[in-house]
């Protein structure tokens, strides 16, 4: 159980930060919630840097996003996470302050995929799977739940949302390093922890508005990468 924790503190933080989010939304400016918005997102950017320069072998990285953007691109991962996100709006529907309906999926994507994809997510698994260590984890549920506030003040209620896929994909990451832990060698977490980074970019860009990737096409990426790494040293 102790290897979960992490995963269940993640989860909880980011519904705190939800709910705090939702009833504080019509206290906070539009000009405050862009501005802390663009401060995240400048923050999001520079931990993805960070990650992307522990690679120990790029050819690994460029290699595996092409062949995950190529599979995700085919199965439409993009799309159907949108189209989950859309199932969710017809469910839950919110109006804001001139009765227009806000849509969840903007909320969910981001949100999902900025809390479950990057450095903090991959090597704080790893580390509670193999060492049974949350500490990476707990200080990502910090930053999380407070980025869900603003996340959710700014993009609603699918943020909440989020927390689900945070429970169901870390707990996935940890379980699956509880049984190979022995197998990732400390060349592919580094290969890992840059992959994913790369994908974290992509998030920290299309929160600024300077691109539109669609960030889930990219998740394959990560099984290539160990598999990649056993053949190119």
């Amino acid at each position: 159980m102790e290897h979960y924790l992490g995963v269940i503190v993640n989860t909880v933080l980011v519904l705190t930060g939800s709910f705090i989010g939702l009833i504080i939304k019509k206290g906070i400016s539009t000009k405050i919630i862009d501005t802390v918005m663009q401060t995240i997102a400048l923050c999001v950017i520079a931990i993805a840097i960070i990650g992307i320069l522990k690679s120990e072998n790029q050819l690994v990285m460029i290699l595996s996003m092409i062949f995950g953007v190529i599979i995700g691109t085919l199965l439409d991962l993009d799309g159907k996470i949108t189209k989950f996100g859309d199932w969710l709006n017809k469910k839950v529907k919110k109006n804001d302050g001139l009765d227009n309906k806000v849509s969840i999926t903007e909320g969910f994507v981001s949100a999902s995929l900025l809390f479950c994809i990057g450095a903090m997510t991959i090597v704080g698994s790893i580390n509670a799977g193999v060492l049974g260590d949350n500490q990476m984890l707990y200080a990502k549920s910090l930053m999380d739940g407070i980025a869900a506030i603003v996340l959710t003040a700014s993009l609603g209620i699918g943020v909440m949302f989020s927390s689900l896929f945070i429970l169901l994909f870390q707990g996935a990451l940890v379980t699956l390093a509880i049984f190979l832990g022995s197998f990732l060698s400390d060349y592919m977490i580094a290969e890992l922890v840059c992959t994913g980074s790369v994908m974290i970019l992509a998030i920290g860009l299309n929160m600024l508005g300077i691109t539109k990737i669609k960030v889930a096409n990219l998740m394959p990426a990560l099984i290539f990468v160990p598999l990649l790494c056993m053949v190119i040293k």
